[in-house]
């Protein structure tokens, strides 16, 4: 569709090299039957995280706040142990909640535009001395531009994604995570940015509250109109909305929508206005409160977000909801699957790409002694491994798993385990294993059979869609034998349909 003065753009922003990051002094210090100590700490990352760990773009808004077209200057959290994620949300608390004062010369602006493109695989805006997180190639074609000057390019970088081969699955209703049983060790694969959606050429946030605006005043509410600016931006272009529109109009434009839409398109709206942490934080508390738990929703982001994901999680979630995520998760979950729930929301896990073959194999040998080869099973030892050791190492102790006894961890764990500790601990290895896979797994459930789950389909099309949506579309047709999209379009309906499946992105 088209608007007066928004001619189409097209083209993408040339290049930018970035400066990588520097090694860390340090290290680990030796620990019973851990990993040895590494010389250098963490090496030197090209082209940023890997997108395995889950989780969205960096944005330039807070919480439920937007940005000034040049974006938020960086703060100083220098102390803290995670830095890169999302700098500039801390920017928007007001001080006399406790905020931070942005320091102008630690984040050098873009002119005319947005902060420093993210990278697709956290949260985040880049904090000094870091590389610049590498965005990706901008979209050609028709679409909602602006006249004018074109912003300055946002820096392309690789974001490398572990590929696994795959075995026809023996149960086209079970999808085949790794082969048969035994998932071979692959090295990492640079496929570039896997997402759906990227950050629009020259989207002007005023100019996109005009847009919202215009589609809501008057009789009646232009969906399309919201639809295809909505879908069209990315989360770190959508966010600055909700300031703009209010800067604008004196309006809040969560009410203002809320009040024009309804059913599961405004959820889904909703969704896409909130900062990654933020929608994350919004879920888990939706799942923990009320009558009834959503367990499969609590260890689907907590097994699937980075380190510094879920520590901004925790974060959030202390400042919108006024208690600790772990207070939350004690006082409504009990026993070994309460003590998952917690290891993993330490936010702890050893990020290292490094793996060691002999320690794979004695953690191999501690999950069969503390299963499969004793009476009873010691669910504190499937604990310490499965949330405390690095994803690629955990990916060598399931074939060493597999080679050793014979039987694929996903069995063994079924048959020690039931309830919620065994469904928490599969998920836990299915993200390992092959998180897009898992992800695939997510959707097929919540659309087959009577009814949608539309929470479980809205989360993972919001959250994924910036991250690893082009390869959950490739394991759901390989697994389930038609398209996402296919699915999506005869499972839903509406307007909510069309922005799902722009999230989507097309048909395989």
């Amino acid at each position: 569709m088209s608007y007066p003065g928004y001619p189409q753009q097209g083209g993408g922003y040339p290049p930018q090299p970035g400066p990588g990051y520097p090694p860390q002094a340090g290290g680990y210090t030796q620990q019973p039957s851990g990993y040895p100590p590494q010389p250098g700490g963490y090496p030197p990352q090209a082209g940023g995280y890997p997108p395995q760990a889950g989780g969205y773009p960096p944005q330039a808004g807070g919480s439920w706040g937007g940005g000034p077209t040049g974006g938020y200057p960086s703060i100083g959290l220098d102390s803290m142990s995670n830095p890169g994620y999302n700098a500039g949300m801390a920017c928007q608390i007001p001080a006399g909640m406790g905020g931070f004062t942005p320091n102008p010369s630690m984040l050098a602006q873009a002119p005319g535009g947005y902060p420093p493109a993210p990278q697709p695989g956290g949260y985040g805006a880049p904090f000094a001395n870091q590389q610049s997180y590498g965005l990706y190639p901008q979209p050609q074609g028709p679409g909602m531009g602006y006249p004018g000057q074109p912003m300055p390019g946002y820096p392309r970088g690789p974001a490398p994604m572990q590929g696994y081969p795959q075995v026809p699955s023996p149960n086209p209703s079970m999808p085949a995570y790794g082969g048969g049983g035994a998932m071979p060790v692959a090295p990492a694969i640079n496929r570039g940015f896997r997402g759906t959606i990227k950050d629009f050429p020259g989207a002007d946030p005023l100019r996109d509250a005009e847009v919202l605006r215009k589609a809501m005043k008057g009789f009646g509410t232009d969906e399309q109109a919201i639809i295809d600016l909505l879908g069209s931006r990315s989360n770190r272009q959508r966010v600055p909305l909700l300031r703009s529109y209010k800067t604008a109009y004196g309006k809040d434009l969560v009410k203002d929508l809320h009040s024009e839409l309804s059913g599961d398109f405004r959820k889904l709206v909703m969704a896409t206005l909130k900062t990654p942490a933020e929608f994350d934080a919004y879920e888990l508390n939706n799942a923990i409160k009320g009558a009834g738990t959503d367990e499969a929703c609590l260890i689907e982001i907590l097994s699937s977000r980075s380190n510094a994901e879920i520590k901004e999680i925790n974060r959030i979630y202390k400042q919108d909801y006024k208690k600790t995520l772990e207070s939350a998760i004690s006082g409504d979950t009990s026993g070994h699957f309460r003590r998952l729930l917690i290891s993993l929301a330490q936010g702890n896990r050893d990020e290292r790409e490094a793996v060691d073959i002999s320690l794979a194999k004695q953690d191999a040998q501690a999950l069969y002694a503390a299963g499969e080869n004793k009476l009873g099973t010691d669910e504190s030892k499937f604990n310490a491994i499965l949330c405390a050791r690095s994803k690629p190492h955990l990916r060598t102790v399931f074939l060493e798993y597999q080679k050793m006894c014979g039987r694929d961890i996903e069995k063994s764990i079924g048959r020690e385990m039931s309830g919620d500790l065994e469904s928490g601990m599969l998920a836990v290895v299915k993200c390992i294993k092959n998180t897009p896979a898992y992800f695939a797994e997510r959707l097929y459930k919540a659309m087959k059979g009577a009814g949608t789950k539309d929470t479980t389909l809205i989360r993972i099309m919001v959250t994924r869609s910036e991250v690893d949506m082009l390869d959950i579309r490739q394991e759901y047709v390989k697994n389930y034998g038609k398209s996402l999209y296919t699915h999506i379009s005869g499972d839903t309906s509406g307007d909510y349909k069309k922005l799902l499946l722009k999230l989507c992105g097309g048909s395989d």
